[in-house]
């Protein structure tokens, strides 16, 4: 795995030999997110400006069904973690990527608030099933000294589906977007099937069915487990400001500096393209330091991305912004999920996954409405400013968790 991307001569024979390093389940999760990938962000980074351009309404309301998504994803987090942890992770990953299909196919009739309000309510609640199952399911068939890699893996899969489907849904938007809503929903649907199919349980058959650590689903255990919800705290920070970008920027840009959609659509690309090029370096550089170090260094360099998204005037300048942003994900968010599944139990790991999983849906809920506010209130660089100071919060959370697990270190050793 190490020569995955060598150019030297026995480049097809690494190749073959990184192919084999992982079972067959891991592929088939890294094509099917991929092809569900690909089709989802056709839509995603244009979906706020359909909405506003729909309704005709101000960025606080629209904002709104952001949080309400956000509110029903948080309870669908806490309820798919034990459900995976006991009857396993295919079922809510099937249910997961149909209904979601669903909704988005259901988005193209609507036309009133009240219909968004529900539709955004229910793709909230579905949204969780599968990426909670996935990390389940990789941290199941995957070794520990293997897991940074497969993670880092299932990223760059995840991200060529993103570097297709933005640039390429920026063009079908600008001229229909129920094209653009269909092609979202034939990629959930069809690695719906792929999964239905061929993908086989992976929880192991000894913990299935069996009662939790404690009551509350084992959230108990968690609640107790201080170094993950400091971790939590921490990511939480850096993921208010990361959906800031993700979900206000396109509006920003095109209502402020006229960047329309098939423009706009080379800017999550270029996130997409930096991921497939650079993660697997990356990871194999990070995973030797400190994991609470490098998640300092990731959500610096998110803060101050985003910040610099309130200097910028024109297309390169967000580009760039995207940029930076990105060399921050690129260190943060493996490191993250990694250290997560290593916290894990082996019996939790739906539960530790539905908890990190809370950090983008509590993100999603207060990162656009703060924005929101920011940008009617105050004024719309107010948004970035705002936003890169959550980022920098975030990496000093961080740094302090970091020094006090060395002082603790020191004293008890």
């Amino acid at each position: 795995m190490r020569k995955f991307l060598s150019i030297e001569p026995t480049m097809k024979t690494n190749y073959l030999q990184s192919i084999h390093a992982y079972p067959r389940q891991f592929w088939l999760l890294f094509w099917g997110v991929l092809i569900s990938t690909a089709g989802v962000s056709m839509i995603w980074p244009f979906l706020m400006i359909y909405v506003s351009e729909r309704l005709s309404l101000p960025m606080t309301t629209v904002a709104v069904l952001l949080s309400v998504n956000a509110a029903t994803s948080l309870i669908a987090s806490f309820i798919a973690g034990p459900i995976s942890d006991r009857i396993g992770r295919k079922r809510i990953m099937v249910l997961g990527l149909a209904a979601l299909g669903i909704t988005y196919l259901a988005m193209i009739p609507a036309k009133t608030y009240l219909a968004f309000f529900i539709l955004m309510a229910l793709r909230g609640l579905v949204n969780p099933l599968f990426r909670i199952g996935t990390d389940a399911v990789v941290a199941d068939i995957i070794p520990n000294e293997q897991r940074a890699d497969a993670y880092a893996l299932t990223r760059l899969s995840k991200n060529v589906g993103i570097a297709i489907g933005p640039a390429l849904g920026g063009f079908v938007a600008s001229n229909s977007y129920q094209v653009a809503f269909i092609g979202a929903a034939v990629g959930l649907m069809a690695f719906a099937l792929l999964t239905f199919f061929f993908l086989q349980e992976t929880l192991p058959t000894e913990i299935r069915g069996t009662a939790s650590k404690s009551a509350n689903g084992g959230f108990q255990y968690i609640a107790k487990d201080h170094a993950f919800l400091n971790f939590v705290g921490a990511f939480t920070l850096t993921q208010i400001s990361s959906s800031m970008i993700w979900v206000l920027l396109g509006v920003y840009t095109k209502d402020n500096f006229q960047v329309l959609e098939k423009q706009f659509g080379f800017i999550p690309m270029t996130n997409a393209l930096m991921v497939v090029v650079l993660q697997v370096f990356i990871t194999r550089a990070t995973k030797r330091q400190s994991p609470l170090q490098m998640m300092a260094l990731g959500a610096f360099i998110y803060g101050l991305g985003v910040s610099s998204v309130a200097f910028g005037n024109q297309f390169l300048d967000f580009w760039g912004s995207m940029v930076l942003l990105t060399l921050g994900e690129l260190v943060l968010v493996p490191t993250a999920t990694t250290f997560t599944a290593d916290l894990a139990p082996v019996d939790m790991r739906g539960r530790y996954m539905s908890v990190f999983a809370l950090t983008w849906g509590v993100a999603s809920g207060i990162g656009p409405v703060v924005g929101g506010v920011l940008n009617d209130w105050i004024s719309p660089q107010a948004i970035w400013l705002g936003g890169g100071l959550f980022g920098l919060s975030g990496a000093l959370w961080f740094l302090v968790q970091f020094r006090n697990r060395n002082f603790i270190a020191s004293v008890s050793g």
